[in-house]
């Protein structure tokens, strides 16, 4: 059998270093451990969490990534790490106990526009998520496995899901035409392949948490009013368009309602528009002179 190799690999990040083998680690799948109890299925990882520079364990293909704390500098222990990880492989020792290769199932997605040119929905033929997920940054994208690999495209700047579609929002340094397919196909393919859209854990404090806005049962009555027709006339239309709206506050004083709005409406060049001649002239034919202004606030 071939001997393992370790080749040391710099990232953008200072603080993690890759570990490249010269063959495979995994067959399948990303893993990443923040902790040595979350590395059940990987006696490498655990091994490495009793090194106690060890912040984070990924392995992915034929390589380790570790994320050091700020007690050393990798130039302390990076090549005493490599003699390690060669030594652990070559001995045989398991990386990652791995499941059986999940059967691929049949998905389709396919791309739609949306009122907002920065944006681009992905719809698939079935359902993602049971909550609204919006992720700014690939840090927020942590409960999610399929938003932290869209945000691994240079051009992908936020993240949103809802229901069976996710919402990109893209930089200005591509055009849609030139990664529209790019993107559906990765999307379409990661989803055939068995890949969680987010945690079983993020989604149970999600639906603990409820929406951005407040409960509903903590609200006065005309402000009651106004989150329930926001959820029946609005957010389906605005759904349709790979975005979302949330009830955030009312003030009585000066009859203003406050919302959020999320994916493709936040920053939408028309959703001032829609906000003003859409949904303020319907809250205020409902609800007549409760309401004088809808003010939103971008997600």
């Amino acid at each position: 059998m071939e001997e393992y190799v370790i080749t040391l690999r710099e990232t953008n990040n200072p603080a993690v270093l890759k570990f490249e083998a010269n063959q495979p680690l995994v067959e399948q799948g990303n893993y990443e451990y923040r902790n040595i109890d979350e590395a059940t299925n990987s006696p490498l990882a655990r091994q490495l969490f009793y090194l106690p520079f060890i912040k984070t364990v990924y392995i992915s293909g034929n390589f380790v990534a570790l994320e050091r704390f700020d007690i050393v500098d990798w130039a302390e222990v990076k090549d005493s790490v490599a003699q390690q990880l060669v030594e652990y492989l070559n001995a045989g020792q398991p990386v990652v106990v791995e499941e059986a290769q999940k059967a691929r199932v049949a998905v389709t997605v396919y791309a739609e526009i949306t009122p907002n040119p920065a944006v681009m929905k992905f719809v698939a033929n079935k359902k993602l998520v049971s909550e609204v997920f919006e992720f700014k940054n690939i840090d927020e994208a942590r409960p999610s496995p399929l938003a932290r690999k869209l945000f691994e495209f240079p051009f992908v700047r936020e993240v949103f899901m809802d229901l069976n579609y996710v919402s990109v929002t893209k930089f200005e340094v591509v055009e849609w035409e030139e990664v529209n397919m790019q993107l559906r196909e990765f999307i379409r393919e990661y989803l055939a392949g068995g890949g969680k859209v987010v945690s079983p854990e993020a989604e149970h404090q999600a639906r603990a948490n409820g929406q951005t806005g407040p409960a509903h049962k903590d609200l006065d009555p005309t402000s009651r009013q106004i989150s329930d027709i926001l959820e029946e006339y609005v957010k389906p239309a605005v759904a349709s368009d790979g975005g979302n709206i949330v009830f955030q506050s009312y003030e009585p004083e000066s009859r203003t309602v406050h919302v959020v709005l999320q994916g493709a409406c936040s920053g939408c060049p028309s959703s001032t528009y829609t906000l003003k001649n859409g949904i303020q002239t319907m809250l205020q034919n409902m609800l007549g002179d409760k309401v004088s202004e809808v003010v939103a606030v971008n997600g």
